[in-house]
């Protein structure tokens, strides 16, 4: 988490100047869904995060939850 931090402290804050808090919630919005979607990391074999997420299965030893906490039906 921390790594994350300051990657977006030096590769986007440190580097913009905004006006005001919506620019900066904006402009930060781009540089994570651009981190998360479109750039490669190394730790994950060249792969966006939301390539790997999107890639685990679930474990089939653990039931579904709902955000209730009850069992989903499958």
């Amino acid at each position: 988490m921390e790594r994350l931090w300051r990657t977006v402290k030096y590769e986007e804050v440190y580097l913009r100047a905004y006006s005001d808090g919506w620019e900066a919630e904006i402009s930060l919005s781009r540089f994570l869904w651009r981190y998360c979607h479109v750039r490669p990391h190394s730790s994950l074999g060249s792969k966006t995060p939301n390539e790997v997420y999107n890639q685990i299965e679930p474990c089939p030893s653990r039931p579904r939850l709902t955000m209730s906490g009850a069992r989903s039906v499958q």
